[in-house]
């Protein structure tokens, strides 16, 4: 358990700070974005590094648990900021391909959608929190 509560804690943590963060800048209560992803801060982060940071306090950061448990944190953070970003950005150019030709001849298809993944800052913010909580826990 005690590897568990740091990555829930700080999952946890983001994810209410996202309604909160979101609720705010809209003026009402949103909780669709604990079924989104992206936002502020990453959970992703937040969830990966607080379990890096449980497993290097208990194993020790020389342990091959650690050096998984920080590997597998930096592929995740590196998918959520790279790569489901860039996905996101192609979502973006082709909704907008889409829009040209339902103007142009009248065709309908479905948006596709183009918040996927999280901003540097978003994955910075996430993994500074995990690893407060982790640290902390």
């Amino acid at each position: 358990m005690k590897y568990l509560l740091a990555p829930l804690v700080a999952w946890a943590i983001a994810q209410a700070a996202k309604v909160i963060l979101t609720s705010m800048r809209q003026r009402r209560l949103n909780l669709r974005v604990l079924a989104e992803t992206g936002g502020m801060p990453s959970s992703h982060a937040a969830i990966v590094m607080g379990m890096t940071t449980a497993v290097g306090k208990y194993s020790g950061v020389s342990s091959a648990a650690f050096a998984i448990a920080l590997i597998f944190s930096f592929v995740v953070m590196y998918d959520a900021a790279g790569l489901r970003r860039a996905a996101g950005r192609q979502a973006a150019i082709l909704n907008r391909l889409v829009e040209d030709l339902v103007h142009m001849r009248g065709m309908q298809e479905q948006r596709l959608r183009e918040l996927l993944g999280h901003t540097p800052v978003e994955v910075l913010v996430g993994a500074l929190l995990g690893i407060g909580v982790g640290l902390i826990l």
